[in-house]
């Protein structure tokens, strides 16, 4: 859960420790169900989260801190893939154009 709290942003729902929810009420709710045993496969959840270019070295790192990885930074700037202590993978990616300096015409 710490995990994806600071990947997404997102907020405990009140009265539950298992619903995390969009501060702002623009994303959709997550909810989480802890597995009786471990399932072998790769990747049972993936999610995409988009943020600005200025806020994503900050999001990275709250999720880092909060028991992920860094799986690869292959396409930074654009995108990194972080994954959860279960292994599921999510991306980070920037929303918007990043602006290297002057592009080849």
């Amino acid at each position: 859960m710490a995990f994806w709290r600071a990947l997404l942003g997102y907020e405990d729902r009140a009265n539950s420790p298992e619903d995390l929810i969009d501060p702002h009420r623009r994303g959709a709710a997550f909810y989480f169900q802890q597995m009786d045993a471990p399932r072998p496969q790769r990747n049972r959840v993936h999610v995409d989260v988009w943020v600005p270019y200025d806020q994503a070295e900050a999001r990275i790192a709250a999720a880092i801190a909060a028991g992920g990885r860094l799986v690869s930074d292959a396409y930074a700037p654009s995108h990194w893939v972080l994954a959860d202590p279960e292994g599921n993978e999510a991306c980070v990616g920037i929303a918007g154009w990043i602006d290297p300096g002057p592009r080849d015409r």
